[in-house]
This record gives C-alpha cells, structure tokens and sequence, in this order.
C-alpha cells in the first residue's frame, strides 16, 4: 500500500470518486467493486471523464458524504472524549482513531446496501409493471417489428434501417444506445400505434437477456449483426452469448431471420431458413462494381433484370453487407427503387464509427466508440486498402473479452501487422503485451510508439500528425479498466 494510495483515499474528493465508480459501472454491484478493489491510486480514476449530476448520483453522494461525515465527527467526538475523561473510558480513543481511518474502506462498500435495497423493493416491481404494460402495447400494434441483436453493429444497423426506411414509410427507433428493458418499456409508452415500422435494438447483457426481450417486443423480423468475444464477465464463453443471441431466431421460428454472414463466430449457428448478408450480397441480390475510398462507397446491387445503384458516405467494405441488407428489406417492405437509391445515399458515419474528419492535412478515422475484434479487423483491412504517404494505427486494445484476453489481442496484433502501418502506437495497459506479441509474431516491421497518457495525445493529436497521414484510431480505453 503506498503513500499516493492513502493520500488520495483521505482526499475531500473521496466520496465524489466513489460515486463516479458507481455510475460508470452502471450501479452494478460486481464490476463497481471489482473496480475498487484493484484501485491504487483513487486521484486517477476520473481521468477521461466526470460524475454526471445526475439525481440519482446526487442523492447517493448526499448519502455518502453523509455517512463519512457523520463517522469523522464520531471519531473525533470519541478521541476527545477518551482523551480528558477518566481511566476507564480510555478505550474510546483508539476506537474513535478506527473510525477516523476505516471509514474509507467502510462506506464504499455500505453504499451497496442502499442500491441493493431500492433495486429489490422499488426498481425490480416497477421494471415489472412496465415491461407487461409494453409486453400489451408491442403485442397489439400492427406494424412491421424489427429487431436487432448482436454483440457489435447493433446501433449502426438499428440508425441505418431507419434512414432507409424513413424514405417512405413512418418509422420510429430505440434511441441511441438505449436497448435494455427499462428503456424497451419507454420506447413502447410514447407509441401511438399509427407507426409503420418499429425497430428495437437489444442489449445483450447477461444471459437470458435477448430471448427476455424477445418475448415482450414480439418482433416479426430479426437481424443479428454478429457474435464476437463481449461482456465475458457475465457471459463466460462466447458460445454463451452466441446462443443468447441467437434465441432471437427462436422467437422467431427461424424465419424472417437475417444473419451477417462474415461474423466467423455466427457462422455454428446459422441455419438453411436464415438470409445471409455480406459485402457478395443479400440473398440472391448480388453486389458487384464496387468502389471504395475515403470518401465513401459505389456499388450495384442486382438481382434479375433489376439493378440498385447505390451510394454512401459510409467507410469500408464491411458497410456493404449492412447497406445491401436495409435496401433489400425497404424494397419488401414496399419502397421503391428511387426511394432506397435516395435513401441510401443519405447514410452517412456516426459519431466515433469509422468517421472521417481533416486534421492538419491529414486524415482521421475515428473509430473509438467501442471496440470488438470484428471491429478491428474491418477497420484494419479499410487502412491497408486505402492510400497514403504515412498510415498510422492507434488503438489500446480491448476490454470485456474475459478469458479470451490473450489469444484476442494476439489476433489483433496479426491484423495490425497485415494492414502495414508505418506506425503503431499503443496506449499502455494490461493488455498492451498481448498485441505486441502478435505484432512480433506476425512479423510487424514498422515502428511502435508506446503512450502513457491518452488524454494528452488525443488532445494533441494536431501536434502529432502532418499532411498526407491516415490515421485509425480504434477503441477507447474507460476509466474502469487497467
């Protein structure tokens, strides 16, 4: 236990730390505490990021503090007293020191208490209520409902449907990221039942999670984007959450079902009655005359005498498959062939998805919304495809692939070292000795930067970068992780 430990444990910030662990491990009780047990130096965990005033996060530091309060006057109060009483109260000064210097090991966990407490009396019945007044709505109402699963590409699937379809039809979305049950039940409340189309992103968290969903959302389409090694630490295997995923299928009897077809892990699970979408097509509509560049992709997608010619914003070959997929589903759903070729063409990249942007004569492709090893094998292969006078790759790996860590990043090494970047540069932590393994086994020759500090080379990326550079940047590294 050293020094800057101790200091930052007794610093008056303390309690607002505590809480920010909390919010950003969800208020979940495991991975909080798995946070504050490996912590060694407390001044560092809000290093990327704050406490957000929520309400909730507001009362609990009100509690909080409280709590600590009221146990330091306590100490005080009880060396005071211990100290000018008589003999035989002299055992209250070493209690009232133990208090003085427990009560930042204490109240970090006593904090749990009142979680678990309003989580089993008060949040539990309510998301109960709620999910059987949305189990009623999503029952009765007639339009198309799709869902869409996966353990990547939900979001950006889930957006890109809704643009496409939004060309002719009346389509509402989950928002955001917003893709468990609490946030199913008020998706379902604001419906009015005129919508033509829903579309409904599922969280796949724990397992059970995606067949629970399915069974109150009665989907009549579904989309599962792809399996890849996340949330291992509630899943275990990726078999786990393959098969989760995949009891969208079940719901579904197996029909109506469209599975990407270049997720490796998805391939044990896919049956003859599933639609298979990739960058060669959908079905029998068939991809051909691509083009790919930085400013996005061309291509033509054919079936019969009918062909789409289409165009969008998006970055990388991988889009294809994706792109094919919502055309072909707004064309059954009755758009025509004007409607999906203006559609398509509104597409564009989302925040931190593969998004490009100038910077100083170069350009960045910021892919650090989150990241998965399909992730970055797509991105790796859109840097080795595309030109320029210096590629640079930077990334600090992954997190959540629970016991697949090593052999995970060892891969992601191999798929750096084959795009050729003239250089690497790695965020330092645990996993940073994983890549370099694969990077050395696949033969990297080019340069390795190691970095210390994130925040200062994202923020300074303009000082790092000149004119004629491409640089990927993928994933991010959170607060909660080493």
């Amino acid at each position: 236990m050293n020094l800057r430990y101790l200091f930052s444990m007794y610093s008056l910030s303390y309690p607002k730390v505590i809480i920010y662990m909390l919010q950003t491990s969800e208020y979940r009780t495991s991975p909080y505490l798995n946070w504050l047990w490996r912590t060694k130096d407390f001044s560092k965990v809000q290093y990327r990021k704050s406490l957000e005033p929520t309400n909730k996060a507001k009362m609990l530091l009100l509690l909080l503090s409280s709590g600590i309060g009221a146990e330091i006057l306590a100490g005080i109060a009880l060396i005071i007293f211990g100290s000018i009483s008589f003999t035989d109260a002299a055992w209250c000064w070493p209690i009232g020191l133990a208090l003085l210097l427990a009560y930042p090991l204490i109240w970090p966990h006593l904090i749990i208490i009142p979680l678990e407490f309003g989580r089993v009396v008060f949040v539990l019945p309510n998301q109960s209520r709620q999910i059987k007044a949305a189990n009623k709505i999503f029952a009765s109402h007639p339009g198309v409902k799709i869902a869409v699963a996966g353990s990547y590409g939900k979001t950006t699937m889930k957006e890109l449907l809704y643009t496409v379809l939004s060309e002719g039809k009346r389509v509402v979305a989950t928002p955001a990221n917003k893709n468990v049950s609490s946030e199913h039940a008020k998706f379902a409340s604001g419906l009015d039942g005129k919508e033509d189309i829903l579309i409904i992103e599922y969280g796949e968290g724990a397992p059970g999670d995606v067949s629970r969903f399915a069974s109150y959302t009665h989907p009549t389409y579904g989309i599962i984007t792809g399996i890849a090694p996340a949330h291992l630490d509630r899943y275990k295997t990726l078999a786990a959450a393959a098969a989760d995923i995949f009891s969208l299928a079940i719901y579904l009897k197996n029909r109506n079902v469209y599975v990407n077809g270049e997720a490796e892990a998805a391939k044990d699970f896919i049956k003859p009655s599933y639609t298979i979408y990739t960058q060669e097509g959908v079905g029998k509509w068939k991809v051909d005359k691509v083009e790919v560049s930085s400013k996005g992709l061309n291509f033509n997608l054919k079936q019969g005498r009918t062909t789409l010619h289409l165009h969008s914003s998006l970055l990388g070959r991988h889009q294809i498959g994706p792109l094919a997929l919502c055309a072909v589903l707004a064309l059954d759903l009755g758009l025509k062939k004007t409607q999906v070729e203006r559609s398509v063409a509104k597409t564009e990249p989302f925040p931190h998805r593969m998004q490009p942007y100038e910077l100083g004569g170069a350009w960045i492709i910021d892919d650090t919304y989150n990241g998965n090893i399909e992730g970055i094998r797509v991105g790796t292969e859109l840097l080795k495809e595309l030109s320029a006078k210096r590629k640079i790759y930077v990334t600090p790996g992954l997190v959540d692939q629970g016991e697949e860590t090593a052999k995970v990043h060892s891969l992601m090494g191999k798929y750096i070292a084959d795009a050729k970047p003239d250089l690497v540069v790695l965020m330092e932590n645990s996993v940073t000795d994983y890549i370099l393994e694969g990077l050395r086994k696949a033969g990297f020759k080019g340069e390795i930067q190691m970095v210390g500090d994130p925040l200062a080379f994202y923020t300074n990326l303009e000082t790092f970068v000149a004119a004629g550079d491409l640089v990927l940047m993928q994933n991010d590294w959170p607060d909660n992780y080493a």
